[in-house]
Order: structure tokens, then C-alpha cells, then sequence
């Protein structure tokens, strides 16, 4: 009897420590970011006419986060704010093309010196300094093609069998000028866009969407690719797939804006081996500073203390639980002056703008595009909606307030509306305690206008900056989380 027992007891024990060393294997990580895409142009957040299948069958397959935010529509600030997981004001690089203080610890760093093969393949302008964080680096469309995907496959072939691997992929699709128009099948500008309300609907915006479109296809098709390859490895069960972008469509009404438009990515995140219910849907607040820590805890590695944001891996297993109150976010210099900082609930949104002379077109790619054009050949008639004319504003509002229960596209300014007077100042407060915290500060002198706003002709100030928002306050030392 006793021999009988101690055999089913040596079973046991071997299955569970079978099962233990599968369960800590750390596990893959591919972290896909797009180039100026926003959540509403792909398939499975609700556009029915761009064809992203495999994207689509992510979120089947995963989890798709509706309430993911960016602290900022901006390129590199975006991106250097998940790298750190803090505030583009405490990173020390808030304003677009400035690079990240060697002090800081970005999380591929940290997955690196914890065994990690880390790489990157494609878009990179985070500073010379981040360099350190990966084994190896390959930027430009001379390596990785026009779009940046071709190198994909080729990269998870050569990589390195003994180890766990991190890929940070950084496609240039979406982001102008366009390189898509003849890849595979292209969408038919007369059938296959659908006109987001900030534009108008001529020949010009139609021809200008398809061809984004295209672009976000092309990084569509390459994902695909990809997970095919992981199959054929293996190794597909324990890898993390993540897809999202780094701010709105290069549009105007979109990059730069602190409104959805502008700030709500695309988030799905695949896991086989991780994620127990596939298909499901997370309405739970997520910001972009979340994702670093998220990423080292499933890596079993401990965030660094420079850290702002918090891990949401729990969301994972559980999308129905409670996560963030208050999401942040802010805009600064894109081309043009700017100064405007934003707090969003699930309900609402509030924000303020410290610079409301200056209109918001959107950086130079978007103010310089066939559907902007459009849009100043009607604005000129008095042919546009109000949404639509809000790009030329000036000035515009100091404060902004939306119900986003009933005014999804935030059209509506309802700050002076006696009905949500208490929301509104209790909003105004956690926004400043937020800049109090994370010693944010609005500088005397701006980085000016590097363009002319409307001919997009370089300025004599082009290449001059002004204070960097937080140096006043050394706010890249600043390790406090703000209001959660």
C-alpha cells in the first residue's frame, strides 16, 4: 500500500513539475506599433469597409482593449513615453524628434539584462541612447522595405533558439507619404473608405483615405505572415502578440488632438498560453504608461522605479474588472507651437489649452494633405460643419469639456453648461494635481512655429527650441504616478 502511494505521489510530482517549468517559461514578446493609425480604422473596432482579416482575428483570438489611450498624438513622444512608461513631460523628450536622457530605463533594457533577445526593425527616433536596450537594431526602409515589414519573418528566423525574444516592430505604414497604392489588392476610394466626420467627403479626401487604407492592409498582411511563421516554430502558444499605433491618422482632426481622435489607439493582444478567455472585450481605461509594467511583470521582471504607470496584466484573464479612474494626456510642440493637456474617464472629457491663439490643423504632413486642402477650398464658402472648421479655429477655447455618453466624436463643448458645473471643476482639479504631481509646467517660451500654418513653407525659426514642458522642474526626475 505504502509503494502503491508513493507512485502515485512520484506521478503527481512529475506532472506538476512538468507543468511547473512550462508555466514559468518566459514568455515571447512581440510588440507591433503602427505609424499614425486610429482605432476606428481597423476591421474589428467597427469599419467595415478596410480589410484587416488578420488583425481582426487577433482580437478573436485575444483580448481587444475599446478604452486604450496614448498620452500623446504625437510620433516619438508617444514612443518614448511607452518605452519609459511615464508622461511625455517626464521622459525629458515631450516635443517631437527630441531624444530620450540617458538616466532613464526603457523596459527592453530591463527584458534584456533578464536573458531577453531584443530587437528592433523599423521606425526609430527615440534617441541615440535607447540603442542600448536592443541586441540588435535595424532601421530605414533600405533594410525593412518600404512599409518596414519585410524583414519581419526573417528576423524571427535568425534569432537566437536559446533564449526568450522581445520584437519591437515599427512599421513606417500608415504614416505619409504614401508607398501602399499597388500592394496586393488596394481599396477602391469610391466604395471601400468610410468619411470620419472631421473631413469632408470630395474625390481628394476618398483617393487620400484608400491609400492610407492601403498602408494599414500592407502591416495587416505582414501580421499575418508572422503568425504564421510562430506556427510553424512552435512557439506561437507562449508568445505575446500585441498590435497598436502611436497616435490618430495623419489627417487633420486627428494626430495632435487630445480628443479621441487623436489619443485612442488600437490595442489587441494575443497570448494563447496566457489569456483563458479568447474573443473577450476590455472596456476598462488602459493608458499607453501602463504597458511597460504590464509587459515586465508577464516577463516575470521588476519594473523599474521610474515607472509611472501600473500593470494592467490582470485585465487580461479578467476585462470586466476595475482598473484606471483617469487617463492623461497632453500636446505638445508637432511642427507648431502648442500647449494643451487633457484628463479622460470612462464619462468624460476635460481639457485645457494654454496657447488658444493658434489654430490645430495638425502637424505639417496632415495641414499639407489633399484632404486637407479640401477641407480650406470649403471652409473658405462657409461650406463646413462645425466639426469639420474646428481645425481652423482661432481662437479657440482655454477649457473644453465633453460628455463622451452621448457626443462620441467630442463635437460639443458643453464646459460652460450649468448641468455639469460640479464634474467639471472636479476634473479641473485632478488635471492640476496631476501637473502638480508629475511637476508639469507650462514654459514662458514655447518651441515656435518651425512652418507657416497654412502654406507649410519653413519658418525663420525653424530648428530653434524653447523650453522643454517639466525642465523648469526637472520633471525627468519626477517618479510620481498622479492621480490613478
Amino acid at each position: 500500500m505504502k509503494q502503491f502511494l508513493f507512485a502515485i505521489l512520484l506521478v503527481g510530482w512529475s506532472v506538476s513539475s512538468r507543468a511547473g517549468i512550462a508555466d514559468t517559461k518566459p514568455p515571447n514578446i512581440i510588440f507591433i506599433i503602427g505609424d499614425d493609425i486610429s482605432a476606428e480604422d481597423i476591421g474589428c473596432y467597427g469599419n467595415t469597409a478596410i480589410r484587416t482579416p488578420n488583425i481582426d482575428q487577433l482580437a478573436r483570438e485575444g483580448v481587444k482593449f475599446t478604452n486604450f489611450y496614448l498620452t500623446s498624438s504625437s510620433c516619438s513622444p508617444s514612443r518614448t513615453s511607452i518605452l519609459t512608461g511615464r508622461y511625455p513631460h517626464n521622459t525629458g523628450a515631450a516635443e517631437l524628434h527630441t531624444p530620450l536622457p540617458e538616466h532613464l530605463d526603457y523596459f527592453p533594457e530591463l527584458l534584456q539584462k533578464s536573458g531577453y533577445y531584443t530587437a528592433l526593425l523599423g521606425k526609430w527616433h527615440e534617441g541615440l541612447t535607447t540603442r542600448r536596450a536592443y541586441d540588435m537594431l535595424s532601421t530605414g526602409p533600405k533594410e525593412n522595405g518600404a512599409g518596414g515589414e519585410e524583414q519581419w519573418v526573417d528576423a524571427l528566423k535568425s534569432r537566437p533558439k536559446d533564449k526568450p525574444f522581445f520584437f519591437w516592430l515599427a512599421p513606417f505604414d500608415a504614416h505619409r507619404d504614401w508607398s501602399a497604392d499597388q500592394f496586393r489588392k488596394p481599396h477602391d476610394p469610391k466604395s471601400e473608405v468610410i468619411i470620419p466626420p472631421t473631413l469632408l467627403d470630395t474625390k481628394e479626401t476618398r483617393v487620400d483615405l484608400a491609400s492610407y487604407y492601403n498602408e494599414i492592409s500592407r502591416i495587416d498582411y505582414y501580421l499575418g505572415e508572422l503568425q504564421a511563421e510562430l506556427t510553424r516554430q512552435g512557439i506561437a502558444d507562449n508568445t505575446i502578440l500585441i498590435f497598436m499605433a502611436d497616435n490618430g491618422r495623419p489627417f487633420p482632426g486627428s494626430k495632435t488632438r487630445v480628443y479621441d481622435t487623436g489619443m485612442r489607439s488600437p490595442f489587441v493582444v494575443k497570448w494563447p498560453k496566457g489569456i483563458t478567455q479568447s474573443g473577450s472585450v476590455c472596456e476598462s481605461l488602459v493608458s499607453s504608461i501602463d504597458l511597460a509594467p504590464t509587459l515586465l511583470q508577464l516577463a516575470s521582471v521588476p519594473a523599474s522605479r521610474t515607472v509611472q504607470g501600473v500593470s494592467f496584466a490582470k485585465l487580461l484573464n479578467n476585462p470586466q474588472a476595475d482598473f484606471r479612474t483617469y487617463i492623461f494626456s497632453e500636446h505638445n510642440w508637432h511642427d507648431y507651437s502648442a500647449y494643451e493637456r487633457a484628463v479622460r474617464t470612462k464619462d468624460f472629457l476635460y481639457l485645457i489649452n494654454k496657447r488658444p491663439n493658434y489654430t490645430n490643423e495638425g502637424p505639417i504632413d496632415a495641414n499639407q494633405s489633399p484632404s486637407a486642402y479640401a477641407l480650406r477650398a470649403a471652409q473658405s464658402t462657409g461650406a463646413l460643419s462645425p466639426i469639420q472648421n474646428d481645425v481652423f479655429l482661432s481662437p479657440r477655447p482655454t477649457e473644453e469639456f465633453f460628455d463622451c455618453r452621448t457626443d462620441i466624436i467630442q463635437e460639443k463643448n458643453l464646459s460652460g453648461n450649468a448641468s455639469y458645473r460640479k464634474i467639471v471643476e472636479k476634473l479641473r482639479i485632478i488635471l492640476k494635481k496631476w501637473q502638480d504631481q508629475t511637476g508639469d509646467t507650462v514654459p514662458d517660451t514655447l518651441t515656435p512655429d518651425w512652418y507657416d500654418r497654412d502654406t507649410g513653407k519653413p519658418l525663420p525659426a525653424k530648428g530653434t527650441r524653447g523650453e522643454m514642458p517639466g525642465q523648469r522642474m526637472n520633471a525627468d526626475k519626477i517618479n510620481h504616478k498622479g492621480p490613478f
